[in-house]
This record gives structure tokens, C-alpha cells and sequence, in this order.
């Protein structure tokens, strides 16, 4: 969305940014992490139940039954823009959130505001830093959703940020949250 940073009331600066996801764990984290003061605390909108790895389950049941709350916190932010350009839409391609309610997210905002431009980073899944074996079935109904309603999209392979932590940084067991942070350093 135009203009990354809004000055809450409080006095400080915090992103324009809509955290989405289907099982309240990761946005606790986040929440209650160091960086959850940058995010407004009413846009973070999550389920309860998971999409399990499941792409249809993210797409069709557990986030359809999300997705009116989450465009509700999009078009409050759109409002809130003095002259809205576009979208960044950043989720995973491997599990069944990032990849099934993601891109019904992308096609509903696609339905709401046609001419604006859909710009995504997602992270696309390798079969060596996998814990699923659906991975490539989530990537591949995906990437269908993705050629109908995205302007551009920005591909990370999954396999790339592991590979720079542990030849280049020469970290031995690099975690997911470290590999995570060294992407958004990119």
C-alpha cells in the first residue's frame, strides 16, 4: 500500500501492513516479539484451526471462513491512503495458508480494486529444506491463482537463504527465524 509508515496515536511510527494467518501461534509471536510494536495491534487478523499443509483447506474452507475479516483491515488501511498505488502480498507457497488463503487473499483484493497493481514475494518451497511432502502441490495450485491475479511476482526459493547461512555465513544448523531475518535483510 502507498506510504509504509502511519504515526499512531502514541507518537510513533508503525507499518501499514496486514498480518493474516489461520492459527493464532505465529502472530502471538510476533505480537509479543521485539518488532510488535512496529505492527498496529487491530491488524492482525487470525483463525484458530490451521490449514494443515492443506492448499483447499486455506483456500476454499478454513479461509474462506477468514477472509471477510481480513479484507475488512485492507480496506481500512486502503482508506487510509492518500493516493493507493498497489499491494505487496508476501506468503509462502509450501503450506496451506501461504499458499491457499494467500492467493484467495490476492483474488479477492484483485476483485476489489482491478486496477491497482498486485506486486508478491513468495517464498517458493525446495525439496531439501521441506517438511512436507505436499509442498509441491500447494506451489503448483498456487502459481495457477498467481498468473490470473498477480501484476508481478517475486520468487524466493526456500532453499537459497539456507544455503547462504551455511556456506557463506557458516552457521551449522541454521533455524528457520534465522533464515527468515537473513531474507528480510535482503
Amino acid at each position: 500500500m502507498s506510504g509504509s509508515l502511519l504515526c499512531h496515536p502514541c507518537g510513533c511510527h508503525v507499518l501499514r501492513a496486514v498480518l493474516m494467518d489461520l492459527e493464532p501461534g505465529t502472530m502471538e509471536s510476533i505480537r509479543s516479539g521485539l518488532n510488535g510494536l512496529i505492527f498496529r495491534p487491530d491488524n492482525f487478523v487470525f483463525g484458530q484451526s490451521g490449514a494443515g499443509n492443506n492448499w483447499a483447506k486455506g483456500h476454499y474452507t478454513e479461509g474462506a471462513e477468514l477472509i471477510d475479516s481480513v479484507l475488512d483491515v485492507v480496506r481500512k488501511e486502503a482508506e487510509n491512503c492518500h493516493s493507493l498505488q498497489g499491494f505487496q502480498v508476501c506468503h509462502s507457497h509450501g503450506g496451506g495458508t501461504g499458499s491457499g488463503t494467500g492467493t484467495l487473499l490476492i483474488s479477492k483484493i484483485r476483485e476489489e480494486y482491478p486496477d491497482r497493481m498486485m506486486l508478491t514475494f513468495y517464498v517458493f518451497p525446495s525439496p531439501k529444506v521441506s517438511d512436507s511432502v505436499v509442498e509441491p502441490y500447494n506451489a503448483t495450485l498456487s502459481v495457477h491463482q498467481l498468473v490470473e491475479n498477480a501484476d508481478e511476482c517475486m520468487v524466493l526459493d526456500n532453499k537459497a537463504p539456507y544455503d547462504i547461512c551455511f556456506r557463506t555465513l557458516k552457521v551449522s544448523n541454521p533455524s528457520c527465524k534465522f533464515s527468515v531475518l537473513m531474507t528480510l535483510q535482503m
